[in-house]
């Protein structure tokens, strides 16, 4: 099993999410992803190989417009 990193983001539309869907699909890193749009803290969930993905997503949504803060 990968290792599970969970954002806290700003994204909390469908439409949004098709934004984003070809950066998160684009680093290769990132075995699986989804949103909880139900959650208050719009969250994406993410299943990667390693745990050394936290910057490169953040920074990538950030560039984007959109909050995205690794939780703990």
């Amino acid at each position: 099993m990968g290792h599970i990193t969970i954002f806290k983001t700003s994204i909390n539309t469908n439409r949004k999410i098709r934004r984003v869907k070809g950066i998160l699909n684009g680093i290769k890193e990132i075995d699986q992803w989804n949103f909880d749009l139900e959650d208050c803290d719009n969250i994406l969930r993410i299943e990667s190989r390693d745990n050394t993905i936290t910057a490169k997503v953040s920074q990538n949504l950030q560039k984007m417009g959109y909050l995205c803060i690794e939780l703990y």
